[in-house]
C-alpha cells in the first residue's frame, strides 16, 4: 500500500541545477587542485576536459533515464525499469556508498578545515554542528534548504570569480598579455596521455553529484523536461567552471610541485591576494562543505525513501514522510547517524571506496539507456540512435575506463560492498529466485513512462 503523505512538487530548473551544482562544490577544484596537478606534472586543465567529456556522455544517459522514469530513485529505478530488478538493487546498493557516505565526508573535510583554523575546539564539536544544522534544515523542507543553498552557492561563486580574477592579474602583471593565453596548463611539463587519464579520474570526483537531482523528480515540476535540462547544465557549468579555474591556477603555477599538494588552493590564495583573502578563502571552502552537505545529504535521504518504499529495505522507516513537512525525516536522521562515523575516522580513509559505486551506477545508467532503445525499438518506437544508442556506448567505454584508474584499495573495498549486497539479495528474493517488490511508477506520475513523449 502507498504511502499517502506525497512529496511536494515545488522546484523548478534554477532549483534544480543550483541543487546540482551545490552538490559537486565548483570550490573543491581548488581544494584539490595540487593533487590533479600533481597526478599530471602540471596538466591539470586536460583533466578537466577529460573528465567533463566523460560525463557529458553519462549526463546525457540520466537525462534519457530521468525522461522515460520521473521518480525518485536514480540509477536504482532506472536499471530495475530497464534490466532486471535484482540488477537494479545491486546498483542502488552500490550507488548507496556515495549517496550514504559522501555527506559524512563533506562534513569530515569542513570540520577539519574549521579544525585546522581553530585547534583548541574538539574535531567532534564541529562534525556534529554540521550534521544538527544540515539534518534541521532538510527536515523542515526543500524550499528552505533551496534559499540556503541560493544565497552559499552565490558567495562560492564569487569567490571563485576573485581567486580567476587574481590568478590572471598575477600573471598578467609578471608576464603582460601573452601571458594569459598558453597551452602549458594543457600540456603540462612534460605530461603523458597516462598520466592525464589519470588525472582525470581523480578530477572525475568532482563532478559526482551531477545526476544527484533525479532524485528530486517527484518534487520538480514538469520533470520529463525539466530534470533531463538540469543535468545536462549542472554537468556543463560544473565542468567549464572546473576547466576555467585550473586554468587559471595552472597559469599561476605551473607544473606539479607543492610543498603540501593537499593544501596547495591555500599556498596560491595566500600567493596572490595575501592573508586576507586566504582566510576568505578559507571561509569560501568550509562553506562550501555546508552547502554540498545539505544536497548530499537531501539527495541521499530521497534513495533511501524511494528504496523504503519500494519494500527493499524496511518500508516502516525509510518509506515514510513527515506528516507535517512532506520530507523523509526518519532517512535523513540515518544519514545523519552515518555521519557520526566521521569523529572516527580520517578523510583518506573515508573516501576510498565511495567512488566504485558512483563509477559502476554510471556504467549501468549507459546501459540501461541501451536496453532501452532496443526495447523500443522491438515494439515500433524509435529513438534517437545518437543519444540513445551511440553516446551510452562511448559513456560505458570512457567510465569503465575511469573506474579502471582507481586506486586497488578502492576497488577491494567497493567490490566487498557489493558482495555484501549480493548477499542480502540472496537471502531477500530466495536464492535470486524472486524478483524485489515492483516500484509502481504511474502511482507518482500521470503520464505513463512507456508511451510519453522523450525529449
Amino acid at each position: 500500500m502507498s504511502d499517502p503523505i506525497a512529496l511536494n512538487r515545488t522546484l523548478k530548473l534554477p532549483s534544480l541545477v543550483i541543487f546540482g551544482l551545490a552538490y559537486l562544490t565548483p570550490l573543491i577544484v581548488l581544494g584539490i587542485f595540487g593533487v590533479i596537478a600533481s597526478q599530471t606534472n602540471g596538466a591539470s586543465a586536460s583533466a578537466y576536459l577529460l573528465a567533463l567529456g566523460a560525463m557529458l556522455f553519462t549526463a546525457n544517459s540520466y537525462g534519457r533515464m530521468a525522461a522515460a522514469y520521473p521518480v525518485a530513485g536514480s540509477a536504482y529505478t532506472y536499471v530495475r525499469k530497464t534490466i532486471d530488478g535484482r540488477v537494479g538493487f545491486l546498483v542502488g546498493w552500490a550507488t548507496m556508498l556515495d549517496y550514504l557516505f559522501l555527506p559524512m565526508v563533506i562534513w569530515l573535510i569542513g570540520s577539519s578545515y574549521l579544525q585546522a583554523q581553530f585547534p583548541a575546539v574538539p574535531m567532534a564539536v564541529w562534525i556534529i554542528g554540521f550534521i544538527v544544522l544540515t539534518t534541521v534544515l532538510n527536515v523542515v523542507g526543500i524550499k528552505v534548504a533551496d534559499r540556503v543553498n541560493l544565497i552559499l552557492m552565490s558567495f562560492q561563486i564569487l569567490v571563485i570569480v576573485f581567486f580567476v580574477a587574481l590568478s590572471l592579474a598575477d600573471v598578467f602583471a609578471s608576464e603582460g598579455g601573452a601571458g594569459l593565453i598558453s597551452a602549458s596548463p594543457f600540456t603540462g611539463i612534460d605530461s603523458t596521455l597516462v598520466a592525464i587519464g589519470g588525472g582525470a579520474a581523480v578530477a572525475a570526483y568532482s563532478f559526482l553529484g551531477f545526476d544527484a537531482v533525479t532524485t528530486f523528480t517527484e518534487e520538480t515540476i514538469e520533470p520529463r523536461r525539466t530534470v533531463p535540462k538540469a543535468i545536462m547544465l549542472i554537468a556543463l557549468i560544473g565542468g567549464g567552471i572546473f576547466v576555467v579555474v585550473a586554468y587559471a591556477v595552472q597559469l599561476v603555477h605551473p607544473g606539479g610541485v607543492f610543498e603540501n599538494s593537499d593544501a596547495a588552493g591555500f599556498e596560491i590564495a595566500r600567493s596572490i591576494g595575501g592573508h586576507l583573502f586566504g582566510a576568505v578563502f578559507l571561509a569560501a571552502l568550509v562553506i562550501a562543505q555546508f552547502t554540498s552537505g545539505i544536497a548530499a545529504q537531501a539527495a541521499g535521504s530521497r534513495l533511501l525513501y524511494a528504496m523504503g518504499r519500494d519494500g527493499v529495505l524496511p518500508r516502516s522507516f525509510f518509506g515514510k514522510l513527515s506528516p507535517r513537512f512532506h520530507t523523509p525525516v526518519l532517512s535523513l536522521l540515518a544519514i545523519a547517524a552515518i555521519g557520526l562515523i566521521a569523529i572516527f575516522m580520517n578523510v583518506a580513509t573515508s573516501t576510498s571506496f565511495i567512488n566504485f559505486g558512483a563509477f559502476l551506477a554510471f556504467i549501468m545508467v549507459n546501459v540501461s539507456v541501451i536496453v532501452f532503445w532496443a526495447r523500443e525499438r522491438r515494439a515500433g518506437r524509435s529513438h534517437n540512435v545518437l543519444t540513445y544508442l551511440v553516446c551510452p556506448i562511448i559513456g560505458v567505454i570512457v567510465i569503465g575506463f575511469l573506474l579502471t584508474q582507481l586506486d586497488i584499495h578502492a576497488i577491494t573495498l567497493g567490490a566487498i560492498w557489493l558482495v555484501v549486497g549480493a548477499v542480502i539479495l540472496a537471502v531477500t528474493t530466495k536464492g535470486f529466485r524472486t524478483q524485489p517488490s515492483e516500484l509502481a511508477v504511474d502511482s507518482v506520475d500521470s503520464e505513463p513512462a512507456d508511451t510519453a513523449p522523450l525529449p
